[in-house]
């Protein structure tokens, strides 16, 4: 069976150390966008520049990014196209379209990624990196990340990755843990990167 696949690497990786970060859907959302594409230490650093303008909180509150000029936006390297999103974030928070945390955490996997790839530049990998990495939702399959179908390419030698809707198929098996399953493949992908670079 294709899913028995998975229990050498979780044996060879060891327990999940997955652990959601319960941040305001809001503040979540606006650091998805800010890291969407682009490195890591990159988006970091933008993120940085828009926590400085703002010192009297951790992050800054929609009314406040809301009311920022979009040169300010800009400024603080976000691309024309982060900076639409980021705004429709903020101003989709003020309306109620983006829930609070508390009302997040009482809504349906398919309610939120309803409601919220509404918003401009947010789908559903978007929502789903959200749902896994903010609410901590346990049964979550982001079927279209590189990541998770690299590892399933590594873990079966395959000379392709997987098609999405093939991945979702099998992923099926691994109900109600597919978040856990996805966290595996992601260390399965982090695995087959640092063989490349010994090989080197």
């Amino acid at each position: 069976m294709r899913n028995n696949l998975l229990r050498p690497l979780i044996s060879r990786i060891g327990p999940c150390t997955l652990e959601p970060l319960h941040r305001e859907p809001y503040e979540a959302l606006v650091r998805a966008i800010a890291h969407q594409q682009v490195h890591g230490n990159a988006a970091r650093a933008v993120l940085g520049r828009l926590c400085d303008l703002y010192p009297g909180e951790a992050f800054p509150p929609a009314e406040f990014v809301i009311a920022l000029p979009t040169e300010a936006l800009r400024g603080c390297g976000f691309s024309g196209s982060k900076v639409l999103a980021i705004q429709d974030i903020a101003a989709k928070t003020l309306r109620g379209v983006v829930p609070g945390l508390h009302e997040a955490e009482g809504l349906s996997d398919g309610a939120l990624v309803e409601r919220l790839i509404s918003i401009r530049g947010v789908g559903r990998w978007t929502v789903e990196m959200f749902l896994i990495f903010t609410l901590g939702r346990h049964d979550v399959l982001p079927v279209d990340d590189f990541g998770v179908r690299e590892g399933w390419r590594l873990l079966t030698g395959s000379d392709t990755q997987i098609k999405p809707r093939e991945l979702n198929l099998i992923g099926e098996g691994w109900k109600p843990w597919r978040s856990i399953a996805a966290w595996y493949l992601w260390r399965a992908a982090d695995e087959g990167k640092k063989i490349k670079v010994t090989a080197v």
